[in-house]
C-alpha cells in the first residue's frame, strides 16, 4: 500500500516504479481489474448472471479504494498490514480478532501499521447485508471493493514495513512487482480456479492470505539483489512511452529475468486473489440466505449510486495533498 496487480496517469506509474512513494498503490490498476474480472467466472449459476452482466463495473470500480487512499484520511491503512513491526514471529504475537489485538496494542498502533485482514472481514459482512437487503447497487459496489482488498492481501509487499525497498537500490520494487510484472506477463497466466467455495471464517482466511504473502517478502528482495549483481545498469532500465509521457522503467529484459527468477510467484498470487475473491463473494451470498439474484440481472445501476461515484471521483481528483501512509519507509 506506498501501497498498493496501474494507471491513473502515465507519469504516476513511472514515479511509482522508479522512486519511493508515500501513496498507496496495491497490485497495480491493471491487475486489480483483471482479478475482479476473472473472479466472476468462479461463481455458481445462481450468481454469475448478475456479476457477468456488470463485469465492466466490477472491474473498473476495483480501483476505487486506491484512489480513495490518496484523498481520504484513514483509508490507506486498510490496504496493508506491516506485520513485521510486531517482531520476528508476528503471527504468534498478533491476535486474529480485532478486539484482542486492539486491547494488546491499542487501536492507534493498529491503524499506524495497517488493518488489512480485519477490514476484509468487515467488507464481507457489509456485502452479506447488501445481499440480505437485495440492494443491487451495494452488492456490486461492495463486491468490487472487497476484491481490491483481497488482492492487496495477496501482494507480499503489502505485509512489510519495507514495502518499497530495504535499501536505496531497491526503491521502486513495490510497483515493479505488483504493476510492471503483471502488465507485461499476465497474458501468459492461467486464471482458471474452479468453482467458488464457501469460507467458514473470512477473518481467518484474510490472515491466511497475509501469512502466505509475507513469507514471500525475503525471496522478492533476494532475487532482486541477485539480479542487480549480474545486470549492468544500462540493462536494468529503459525508456518507454506511457500515454503521452516518456519515462524510465525497468527494462523488459530485466523484468523478464526478475519474473522468471521468482518462479511463478506473481501468477500464483494473482491466482490466489482471483480464487479468494470469488470464494468471499459466494460466502457473503450464502450467509445472506442465497437470495434470488435473477431478477436483478438486467437491471441498471441506480442514478443515485452513479451520482455518488461521480461525486467521489471529483473529490479524489481534487486532492492535492495525498493522505498516504502514516509511516512511510
Amino acid at each position: 500500500m506506498s501501497r498498493p496487480f496501474v494507471k491513473i496517469i502515465a507519469g504516476l506509474f513511472v514515479a511509482l516504479c522508479m522512486a519511493a512513494s508515500t501513496n498507496v498503490h496495491p497490485f497495480g490498476f491493471f491487475a486489480h481489474r483483471k482479478i475482479n474480472r476473472m473472479a466472476v467466472f468462479c461463481l455458481p449459476p445462481e450468481m454469475i448472471g448478475l456479476y457477468k452482466h456488470h463485469i465492466e463495473f466490477l472491474a473498473e470500480r476495483s480501483v476505487d479504494p486506491d484512489r480513495r487512499a490518496h484523498a481520504v484520511e484513514g483509508e490507506a491503512p486498510r490496504h496493508y498490514i506491516d506485520i513485521d513491526h510486531f517482531g520476528p514471529d508476528p503471527f504468534e504475537v498478533v491476535p486474529v480478532k480485532w478486539e484482542d489485538a486492539a486491547e494488546l496494542f491499542s487501536e492507534d498502533t493498529l491503524m499506524e501499521y495497517g488493518v488489512l485482514p480485519w477490514y476484509i472481514d468487515i467488507m464481507v459482512r457489509r456485502l452479506t447485508r447488501a445481499f440480505v437487503n437485495n440492494d443491487m447497487d451495494n452488492i456490486l459496489l461492495l463486491s468490487a471493493h472487497l476484491g481490491h482488498y483481497v488482492a492487496d492481501a495477496c501482494t507480499p509487499l503489502h505485509t512489510t514495513l519495507h514495502y518499497n525497498g530495504r535499501t536505496p537500490e531497491q526503491r521502486g520494487i513495490h510497483a515493479f512487482w505488483e504493476s510492471r510484472l503483471p502488465e507485461l506477463f499476465a497474458h501468459e497466466y492461467n486464471f482458471f480456479t474452479g468453482r467458488a467455495q464457501y469460507v467458514g471464517d473470512p477473518l481467518e482466511k484474510a490472515w491466511e492470505l497475509v501469512k502466505i504473502s509475507h513469507h514471500k517478502v525475503d525471496t522478492i528482495y533476494q532475487v532482486f539483489d541477485s539480479l542487480l549483481v549480474i545486470f549492468p545498469e544500462d540493462k536494468v532500465y529503459a525508456h518507454e512511452m506511457r500515454g503521452q509521457s516518456m519515462g524510465r522503467v525497468y527494462s523488459r529484459t530485466f523484468s523478464a529475468a526478475f519474473h522468471d527468477a521468482l518462479n511463478g510467484m506473481v501468477e500464483r498470487q494473482m491466482h490466489l486473489a482471483v480464487k479468494t475473491v470469488g470464494d468471499l463473494w459466494f460466502t457473503a451470498w450464502v450467509n445472506a440466505g442465497q437470495p434470488d439474484l435473477q431478477a436483478m440481472q438486467t437491471r441498471s445501476l441506480s442514478n443515485r449510486i452513479l451520482h455518488i461515484i461521480r461525486q467521489e471521483k471529483n473529490e479524489w481528483d481534487k486532492a492535492t495533498d495525498p493522505a498516504g501512509r502514516p509511516n512511510p519507509q
